[in-house]
């Protein structure tokens, strides 16, 4: 793991520690002291497992003499009903990290299943699925990396990594070409620039001002089709807008190198894990 994303976790945890137990666990604290217990966390449904870092963080931000065996990792596919980890220690410890340590294993799993069932959808193709901005504020790094987790890849991080020209940068700047004028002589080349285009004309005019990444914003799949025919490989093309599980498909063959999906990480539907004592 590298040290940006280890500063990242920690940095989760200790936020959504502090936002759960504030000045303390007052149910917890009821435990008398020194309780020592077992506990196995199992899916009660088929997934993508994701967020083991996350989770384990949690509780040794609490207690580090907690003890986690894990029998699985993230990226894995797993069974309904399998367990998945199992913990020892310090009951009342185990009792007031259990939520937020599953809160962040049930929601980067979910972004991962999720992810992982748009690959599995398009793998005969040539196509990449993408994520977007479109994340949870304060879990964009995490986001991603559970898209990677499934088997997706990275659009940009954020605002500073990446151009990404889109409908209202083009008005302001007084069209496509313009605005790649502009930008010439304000970047170097090594920072991607993408140009969003919302029909076949405006794709024309990214084509003729030199555009080389261009997303194609809400194309029908024959419109999105006559695209690559148009472009014919002279730039790469992202098709993005509303993309379901069930059109993924139509608009992977139309040709198209990219398909860029917000829902991956903005509608998530949280993995349901359990977190059960055994004695």
């Amino acid at each position: 793991m590298n040290v940006k994303l280890t500063h990242t976790i920690k940095g989760d945890v200790t936020r959504a520690l502090v936002e759960d137990i504030g000045d303390g666990d007052l149910t917890s604290n009821l435990i008398p002291k020194g309780t020592q217990i077992n506990a196995r966390v199992f899916a009660r449904t088929s997934c993508t497992i994701c967020g083991i870092d996350w989770f384990n963080e949690v509780f040794s931000q609490i207690d580090k003499s907690l003890k986690i065996t894990w029998f699985a990792k993230d990226g894995d596919q797993i069974d309904k009903n399998t367990v998945i980890c199992e913990l020892s220690g310090s009951a009342r410890s185990l009792f007031t990290g259990e939520r937020t340590a599953l809160n962040f294993l049930q929601t980067l799993s979910s972004i991962a299943s999720k992810t992982r069932a748009f690959v599995d959808t398009i793998k005969d193709t040539n196509a990449k699925i993408l994520d977007t901005r479109k994340t949870i504020p304060g879990l964009r790094i995490a986001s991603k990396y559970a898209v990677k987790m499934g088997g997706g890849t990275n659009h940009r991080i954020g605002l500073f990594d990446a151009i990404l020209i889109k409908e209202n940068h083009i008005a302001a700047c007084g069209g496509i070409s313009k605005a790649l004028s502009t930008l010439k002589g304000q970047r170097g080349d090594s920072i991607p620039v993408q140009v969003e285009v919302e029909s076949l004309e405006q794709l024309r005019e990214a084509l003729e001002a030199g555009a080389k990444l261009i997303l194609l914003d809400n194309f029908s799949i024959d419109d999105t089709r006559r695209a690559v025919e148009i472009t014919a490989g002279r730039a790469e093309l992202e098709a993005s807008g509303g993309v379901t599980l069930h059109q993924v498909i139509k608009i992977a063959k139309t040709g198209v190198d990219r398909i860029s999906i917000g829902s991956l990480t903005k509608d998530i539907e949280a993995t349901d894990f359990s977190l059960r004592f055994t004695d």
